[in-house]
């Protein structure tokens, strides 16, 4: 991630980019290498967000959000200390589609791809993370004002996974 790719225009725009190099470094991933051909921007909250017992949040974006291939722009909630828990509000991964996922592991997660209308649009997208009781938070997705799909993330005690009410995330 790099911040030259990230700016904010009038009235309250902000534009992330990305460009193709080479030369960068590989990631690592499972162990595998990964080459690393674009640089891009990244923003996140200085906030960290808590669904406390009993309580919920809500999170609104209005993205214009390409689904080119090789792109993969993201809405997302992710843990502070540990992973999971994780939310995609809204995902693009080069398909032509928009995903909604919310993960327990990563071989356990709850996953939505739709159709993604106009991407040189601009499209709202909702999600609402709320204690649904017992150890069960409740995350549901909207894309232009229309619910999409809901999914539960479990409190796992095992060592595969956290839980979601009561864990700090970053946005």
């Amino acid at each position: 991630m790099d911040k030259a790719h990230v700016s904010i225009s009038s009235p309250g725009v902000l534009t992330i980019t990305a460009q193709h190099v080479t030369g960068q470094p590989p990631a690592t991933h499972g162990g595998k290498q990964i080459p690393i051909n674009y640089l891009s921007g990244a923003v996140g909250a200085k906030q960290k967000f808590r669904v406390v017992k009993g309580g919920g949040l809500v999170f609104t974006a209005s993205v214009q959000a390409t689904t080119t291939k090789g792109t993969w722009p993201a809405f997302w909630l992710t843990a502070v200390q540990s992973w999971p828990p994780e939310i995609d509000m809204a995902e693009w991964k080069g398909s032509g589609k928009i995903s909604f996922d919310t993960f327990n592991t990563s071989s356990s997660a709850s996953t939505k791809d739709v159709a993604y209308p106009d991407p040189g649009g601009w499209h709202d997208v909702k999600c609402q993370v709320r204690d649904n009781g017992g150890g069960v938070a409740q995350v549901k997705y909207w894309l232009d004002g229309r619910e999409v799909t809901t999914h539960y993330g479990r409190e796992v005690t095992t060592h595969y996974g956290r839980g979601y009410v009561g864990k700090e995330m970053y946005l």
